[in-house]
Parts: C-alpha cells; sequence; structure tokens
C-alpha cells in the first residue's frame, strides 16, 4: 500500500507571515489605546475646536400692543450671513457668487473682509431675505453661515411711529417707546453648544448653555382707531395749509391717559433709509411753543380764584388798546366793556391782561405752575423738555403778556394736560403712554366751581358768535380756545410766521376726551387756529366719540345750548 506523498513544508516564512500579522495587530491595538486612552482628551478637544461652538441662542424683544390688544411692535425671526475672515480668505474665487447673493459688490466684500482679518468672526449682512439666506445655503462655502436673529416690524407705520420709536439692528430702543422701556423690552439672549460642519452650518444642537429669556410685552394706552383718525385729520391739515409741520394729543379726561398722539412731518420705521434724524423727534414732547390764546382760561381761572372776579364781572377794553409802560397792547377790534365770561369768547388780549394786573403779581405765574407748565410730565418719554415760565413775569408788561400766552413756552402735551384739568373739575391726573387699570392720584390746582365756570365760558368760546365755532360737533356739547401766536425768531417775533392752534374738551356735560392740536407755519394765508386748528378738533372728535360709544349730550341742537349759556342758564 502506497502513502501519499508529503506536501514540503515552509516553517520559516509561516513564522514570519505569522509574525508580521501579529506585529500589525500589536501596532493597531498600541494605535487604539493610543487614540482612544491615552490622547482621547487631546483629540477631543481638538475635535471640539474645528467643530464644536458655542453660540449665542437669541430670543426675540416683548411686543407692543395697543390699549385693545392690537399689535403696535412684533419681532419676526430672520437670518444673518456671518464669516469666519481668515477661512473666506482662502476661497477668493468664490467671492462673486456670494457678493451677488448678498447685494454688494466684490469690492465691498474684500473691504470687508479685510477690515476683518485676524478675528474670528464678522457679519456680512444682518437680517437678509428668506431667498437670499437660501441661496447663501446652496453655495456652500467654507467659513460662511447663517445665524437666526429677530427684526422689529411696525405694522401701523407712520401713524404711530413716533410714539412707538424704533430698534436698531442689534434689537436695541432708540426712539420713543422702544427707548423709553427698553429694559423691559429687551430680551436676554442665551447659549448654546452646537456641532458645525465644515461649511460652518449648524449640524446638531448638543446643549444648552444657558436658556434664553424673551422680552416683556407691553400695552399702551393708545387706541390704534384713534391714531389713526388723528394722523389722517392732521395730515391733511398740514397738506391743505402748506404748514411746516403740526402735532396733535388726544387724552382721556378721566384717566390721564394718552390716547393718541401724532406729529407731522412723520416717518416710517420700517424703512428709515435716506430719512433725516430730525423727523424721528417726538415734537408733541421735545418742542415748546408759546401757547397764545389757548392759555387764557388759566388766566381766568386765576381771576376767579381770587374771588375779585366771577363770570360777569365787566372789563373795558376801549378803546382796543392798552398801554403798559412804554409798550401797547390790542386786540382784533374795539370790543368795549365786555364781561370776563366774554374775555375768552371774544379772545380778548386786553381783556387778559388787565384780569392778570389787576391781581397780585404772583397769582397767574403760580397757577400757571400749578398748571404743569414749566415742568414734566412724567411721560417717560426721551427728549421731554420742561419748557419754561419768564421769571420776569411780576414785571407789569411781562405780566400782561404772560396773560395771553406770550413769555412762556409750553410743550403739546403739557398744554394737552393742563386743559385736562378743566375738564376734571380742577384736578390735574399724571399723563400716562401706558393703559391704566387704576388711576393715578391727581392733584387739585382750583375748585371744581372755577373749572365749571371757566368750562361754561369754553362752550361760548366755540359757540357761533366764539372764535372757535368752527370745533363745533354735532350734537355734542364741545368747549375749547383758539390761540394764533407769532413765532419767536432769533430773538425777535416774525410779522408773517404764526403758530395756530386749538385745545378743547368734549362733550361739555361731563368732559371724557381732551384734545389739543399746534399747526406750525401754515403759509396758505389762512393762520388763524379757528381757521386752521379748530376743524381739525371737530374731524377728529367727532369720529372719535362715535368710536368710544359715548352718548350725544346737545340733540337740541348748537342754536339751543348758546341761548342757554348767554342767559345764565345751567349745564
Amino acid at each position: 500500500m502506497n502513502r501519499p506523498a508529503r506536501t514540503p513544508g515552509y516553517p520559516v516564512r509561516t513564522a514570519v507571515v505569522l509574525g508580521f500579522l501579529l506585529s500589525a495587530l500589536v501596532l493597531l491595538g498600541a494605535r487604539a489605546i493610543w487614540l482612544q486612552v491615552i490622547t482621547s482628551g487631546y483629540l477631543q478637544e481638538q475635535g471640539n475646536a474645528r467643530h464644536l461652538r458655542v453660540i449665542q441662542d437669541n430670543s426675540h424683544r416683548g411686543m407692543i400692543f395697543d390699549r385693545h390688544g392690537e399689535p403696535l411692535a412684533v419681532s419676526t425671526p430672520v437670518e444673518s450671513v456671518w464669516a469666519e475672515p481668515d477661512a473666506l480668505t482662502e476661497v477668493r474665487d468664490r467671492w462673486p457668487a456670494l457678493a451677488r447673493v448678498l447685494g454688494m459688490s466684490v469690492q465691498e466684500l474684500g473691504q470687508a473682509v479685510r477690515h476683518s482679518q485676524g478675528r474670528e468672526f464678522m457679519y456680512l449682512r444682518r437680517h437678509v431675505t428668506p431667498e437670499q439666506a437660501t441661496q447663501v445655503r446652496k453655495l456652500e462655502i467654507a467659513g460662511v453661515g447663517l445665524q437666526r436673529e429677530y427684526r422689529r416690524y411696525y405694522p401701523s407705520g407712520t401713524v404711530a411711529g413716533h410714539v412707538v420709536g424704533f430698534t436698531n439692528v442689534d434689537d436695541q430702543g432708540l426712539e420713543g417707546i422702544e427707548l423709553a422701556y427698553d429694559k423691559w423690552l429687551r430680551a436676554v439672549p442665551g447659549r448654546k453648544r452646537v456641532l458645525k460642519d465644515r461649511f460652518g452650518n449648524i449640524v446638531e444642537s448638543v446643549e444648552s448653555v444657558s436658556l434664553p429669556e424673551p422680552g416683556k410685552d407691553l400695552t399702551l394706552s393708545i387706541d390704534r382707531r384713534l391714531q389713526y383718525l388723528v394722523y389722517r385729520e392732521l395730515k391733511n391739515a398740514v397738506v391743505q395749509h402748506r404748514a411746516r409741520g403740526a402735532s396733535a394729543i388726544l387724552l382721556d379726561a378721566h384717566t390721564g391717559e394718552v390716547l393718541a398722539m401724532v406729529n407731522e412731518p412723520g416717518f416710517n420705521p420700517n424703512n428709515r433709509a435716506n430719512l433725516a434724524s430730525n423727523l424721528f423727534r417726538n415734537r408733541a414732547v421735545t418742542d415748546v411753543l408759546e401757547p397764545g390764546s389757548t392759555i387764557k382760561p388759566f388766566t381766568i381761572a386765576a381771576g376767579l380764584e381770587s374771588g375779585r372776579f366771577t363770570p360777569n364781572t365787566p372789563i373795558d377794553t376801549a378803546p382796543g388798546l392798552l398801554t403798559v409802560g412804554r409798550n401797547t397792547i390790542r386786540d382784533v377790534h374795539n370790543y368795549g366793556l365786555i364781561t370776563v365770561t366774554q374775555v375768552l369768547e371774544k379772545s380778548s388780549n386786553i381783556g387778559a391782561a388787565r384780569i392778570a394786573l389787576a391781581l397780585n403779581s404772583s397769582s397767574v405765574r403760580d397757577l400757571f405752575v400749578r398748571a404743569g407748565f414749566g415742568r414734566g410730565t412724567g411721560s417717560g418719554l426721551p427728549g421731554e423738555v420742561n419748557g419754561r415760565i419768564n421769571s420776569s413775569a411780576r414785571i407789569p408788561i411781562e405780566q400782561a403778556t404772560l396773560a395771553y400766552g406770550y413769555g412762556i413756552a409750553v410743550t403739546p402735551l403739557q398744554l394737552t394736560r393742563a386743559y385736562g384739568a378743566l375738564a376734571n373739575d380742577g384736578v390735574i391726573l399724571p399723563v400716562s403712554l401706558l393703559r391704566r387699570d387704576v388711576v393715578g392720584e391727581g392733584e387739585r390746582i382750583f375748585t371744581e366751581k372755577t373749572a365749571r365756570a371757566v368750562r361754561q365760558m369754553l362752550e361760548l368760546a366755540v359757540s357761533r358768535d366764539g372764535t372757535g365755532a368752527a370745533a363745533q360737533v354735532g350734537f355734542y356739547r364741545v368747549g375749547g380756545k383758539t390761540g394764533t401766536a407769532h413765532k419767536l425768531l432769533n430773538g425777535e417775533y416774525a410779522d408773517h410766521r404764526y403758530v395756530a392752534s386749538f385745545a378743547g374738551f368734549a362733550p361739555a356735560s361731563d368732559p371724557r376726551l381732551v384734545m389739543v392740536i399746534t399747526v406750525d407755519e401754515p403759509s396758505t394765508g389762512i393762520y388763524f387756529g379757528g381757521q386752521v386748528a379748530a376743524p381739525v378738533f371737530s374731524k377728529v372728535m367727532a369720529g372719535a366719540l362715535r368710536l368710544l360709544n359715548i352718548p350725544p349730550d346737545n340733540l337740541d341742537g348748537p342754536a339751543r345750548r348758546t341761548a342757554q349759556l348767554t342767559s345764565g342758564g345751567t349745564t
């Protein structure tokens, strides 16, 4: 029996191969131990340094609402394009495509990158459109990414621009309520750790380091319906009379809340490009004017409070001229012998001056101070000024001119607040731009009897024979006073530059609304307050009374009411 042939062995070769295999396994194991155990911490840090980032986690700014919950300012999420300057420098061939998407030239992009060299982060474009964000993402350029931010949007636009104000690109308040309540509205950003790919895009949110806190909401006293109504009529008046500007304020006489505040010319806070900064100023609180005859009701109030005058006390204004020292005070007409009531009805400068000169030298000035002139209203609006009252008002001529609105500078808001005291039976209330659930404590500046007497006089001032007849409102009793003041320019009164104004309230039986309108430099040849500002009051008040469902108090018509007042009838 034959044995099978033995295959010749190669023990040396086998040992060498096995040795190589075992060596490779040992090396691989050692390498794995080196990477996974010995240097794992270092390598993890290097990986994190390249792809793991702690970024800001933004939240939205608080919303601003009108008194009925309608939005006046909201924050919407948007994307901003950022870049790592050094990484972007290495891909210059991609710059033209990126610049085209961002709406900038290659030169502008290059200049921005060179200016940020050495930094780890730069913004290329803030708050881009969704289409731009999508195109940037598709470009997949290393070192270029997107970051979620929030942009402020103002649904009412120009209508409420001066009141609400606006924010900058970093969501910080710059004007109006946005600035006044910036700390309340501002969000507190958080921080989160994310994993990014080589293009800088976020792949995964790893953990939250600190949670973001959204800003707190704010509810204003403004009624958006009334704000639009005032805006429309004020703008029409500025256009009709080719005025330089105008302001109007509508106040709730019972609470001191500002229901509407408008300035012209206005601005759109959603689009502020190429706008002059002076347009952002809220002239209703930052600019002062000499109020002219709109101040006379407070002169009359001082006279009534003194006990030396009653509504029927005769005042001699003949012959239409009054000489005080070396100065002469004039009326438009020679009204002769008139009553204190008719001083307001006819708007007699001489009558107001005679009342002031008959009182203690400080009586009128002291009442003006109590009425809030020369001090802030407490509105909280940025840039509000105190105005001033002439310190030499004890000199006879200064005392006389102060009585009809010269030598005193007030803001439209101060004047509105003071008329609120007339409407509120002599109690002046703090002004508020925030909706009030509880009425603030007021300060009595004159008696209820004086307030009601002056209100009756102001009803006659808007009667058919008064200077403010154009302020009448159908089926409602209203009261108010016109004003026409020369503008003070370079220390002198300009002959043909005026501020036309009207201040009033309605309904006169139980005043709910107070309104002041000032029109700066009407230039069509019509400039009296009764012609320029009073019609605005009439149109706005008619709409406002209906919108607020305030019942009429003059269904018999204005003629019968005027007859009652003239004959001494009661309200």
